[in-house]
């Protein structure tokens, strides 16, 4: 498909998979698979349908050379870096009206650099479906069907059938962000709910028609970016204007309230990796249920993710722990509990030790 292209939010520090990722190094600039970067990744999945001309990279500015040194086929210009974050509606609504300009009939996937995707090949006859779905005018995207009640999701509930095609597609009821556990539950065995993957596919016209609609001032400001861009003024504008656009995702700022959006629910082998429990839960095990990298000698240890950067980790007797040394810190913590690792980088904020973020 000539129209379809794919633009990959690469943005983010990673702080959850911190004593590795690190603001100099988030997560979707290291090879956690020993197959490639997750950006790598998230570019050799789409690579087969969509060549490199057609693939734009958003990420940080202080990322920009980091994004070229890793994907040396993309022309350099399709790498875009935003001077701060200002969350993903001004990202995906700047990189919609550079597509715009360059192909007024382009749809548009959006994806993220920092998910894991076990099943490649659905996954690209998925994306092929929604651009067909997308280029009929809806705002296509995708649903991971639920493997347990998890709180740090945000929920689909999609309602009638619009067409029947391998990937059933059907209209979307309600977004509903991070729900309780009791919420969770209920959605889950309802059936009716897909995790929100964050993965999007529409026409640039209709989700650009949207933002105007909704995000007048957002509009507003890319379109004095975008009438710079590729001028002497490109470099000052952006500078100048991005910072004043609305800091809001795409999905509060317009998916929950946009007129005519549908959700194809699938099963593609994601994970979002927003944990070292969720690292080890798609990672090949060994034959005691760990994920081992690095450095490593175990004994009598089990279903457990131990990396090492440099010097040697040895363990014994331990069960559902994750263990990560990355050179000058490191981390202990039972899996069930990885999500907290947050609150060690707060109190390594709170205390001034911010190096070790760096």
């Amino acid at each position: 498909m000539s129209d379809l292209y794919a633009t990959i939010l690469a943005g983010g520090s990673g702080t959850r998979l911190w004593p590795r990722s690190r603001k100099s190094s988030p997560k979707q600039f290291l090879d956690f698979t020993g197959t490639g970067t997750m950006l790598q990744e998230a570019f050799s999945r789409v690579s087969p349908i969509i060549p490199p001309e057609r693939v734009w990279i958003l990420t940080g500015e202080r990322y920009v050379e980091t994004v070229r040194e890793q994907l040396p086929v993309l022309p350099a210009e399709n790498v875009v870096g935003e001077p701060v974050g200002r969350g993903t509606a001004p990202a995906i609504g700047l990189a919609a009206m550079l597509l715009q300009r360059k192909n007024p009939n382009a749809i548009m996937a959006v994806l993220t650099a920092d998910h894991i995707i076990t099943y490649k090949e659905r996954f690209r006859e998925v994306l092929l479906e929604a651009a067909w779905v997308a280029g009929k005018g809806h705002l296509v995207t995708l649903g991971i069907k639920p493997s347990r009640p998890d709180t740090g999701y945000g929920y689909i509930e999609r309602g009638e059938k619009l067409y029947d095609q391998r990937f059933p597609v059907y209209r979307v009821v309600r977004f509903t962000e991070k729900p309780n556990l009791e919420m969770a539950e209920q959605f889950v065995a309802s059936g009716n709910y897909s995790w929100n993957s964050g993965m999007f596919i529409w026409r640039v016209d209709a989700i650009l028609a949207e933002i105007e609609r909704q995000m007048s001032e957002l509009f507003d400001g890319l379109k004095q970016i975008v009438e710079a861009w590729g001028t002497d003024e490109q470099g000052k504008v952006l500078h100048s204007v991005w910072p004043t656009l609305p800091n809001e995702t795409i999905d509060f700022g317009v998916m929950e309230h946009a007129k005519d959006v549908v959700v194809i629910p699938v099963e593609i082998g994601w994970s979002d990796v927003g944990s070292w429990n969720a690292l080890w839960e798609v990672l090949p095990h060994d034959e005691s249920g760990n994920v081992v990298q690095g450095n490593v000698i175990l004994h009598d240890v089990g279903n457990s993710l131990v990396y090492s950067d440099k010097q040697l980790v040895a363990a014994v007797g331990i069960r559902d722990m994750v263990i990560v040394d990355s050179g000058d810190a490191v981390l202990v913590v039972p899996r069930s509990r990885s999500q907290e690792v947050k609150t060690i980088v707060n109190e390594l904020k709170r205390r001034g030790l911010e190096d070790y973020l760096l």
